[in-house]
């Protein structure tokens, strides 16, 4: 059985209710939790390689219609971000764009600020990102630093975060706060500069999420 059908197999329709629920209904689940989705391809994760990224698989998962397949390609992707580099922006950019909502979306967010961090000219890609039609690029470009700490680029998260300014999308305004709130545990007197400046222009929920810590 190749790993699409293994994870069919332990397909629970009940619980995949339930995640689809818990999802809004934006997509349907087989209902394998996260701990057996691990444990069922473990072995097929293991066997698959780290010299070059398949991303003829990653897509086959992108356009089956459940979402374990989704964080399936996720998992991969996750495996093997040592080896991705600029060339491969593009193509998880497809994946952001697809199929999108917050769960993988955040798991993106992760590659892609890896990739960043190694190769500084990705910096202009998530500047042009955070001025996208698709808010979930947006949402990348504002988070793709967390857990940097001491390596955050400031000057760029602040620009990334007044191009996002007045916005009235949740998801943007939850992504500001989680960027301010994550670098003041590093730099509370930078964040606290920050909102001085620009609270007159910031959704409530940003402000609230930013001074968590503060």
């Amino acid at each position: 059985m190749n790993i699409f059908e293994i994870l069919r197999n332990a397909t629970d329709s009940k619980k995949g209710e339930e995640m689809s629920l818990y999802m809004r209904n934006q997509f349907p689940f087989l209902g394998i939790q996260t701990p057996i989705r691990k444990r069922l391809s473990r072995d097929f994760l293991k066997a698959k390689g780290k010299l070059n990224v398949d991303w003829d698989f990653v897509f086959e998962c992108w356009e089956q219609p459940e979402r374990e397949f989704q964080y399936l390609g996720a998992d991969y992707l996750l495996k093997l971000k040592a080896l991705l580099t600029p060339a491969d922006i593009p193509n998880i950019r497809k994946l952001v764009v697809s199929k999108s909502w917050w769960d993988t979306v955040d798991c993106l967010d992760v590659l892609v600020g890896d990739i960043a961090l190694r190769y500084n000219e990705v910096n202009e890609t998530l500047l042009a990102w955070s001025i996208d039609d698709n808010f979930w690029l947006r949402r990348i470009a504002i988070d793709h630093q967390l857990t940097r700490r001491e390596k955050t680029d400031t000057a760029l998260l602040e620009r990334i975060i007044v191009n996002n300014l007045g916005q009235t999308e949740f998801f943007i305004n939850k992504a500001i706060g989680w960027a301010l709130r994550d670098y003041s545990k590093t730099d509370p007197d930078w964040v606290r500069s920050f909102l001085e400046r620009y609270a007159g222009k910031m959704a409530t929920l940003s402000i609230r999420e930013a001074r968590k810590y503060l």
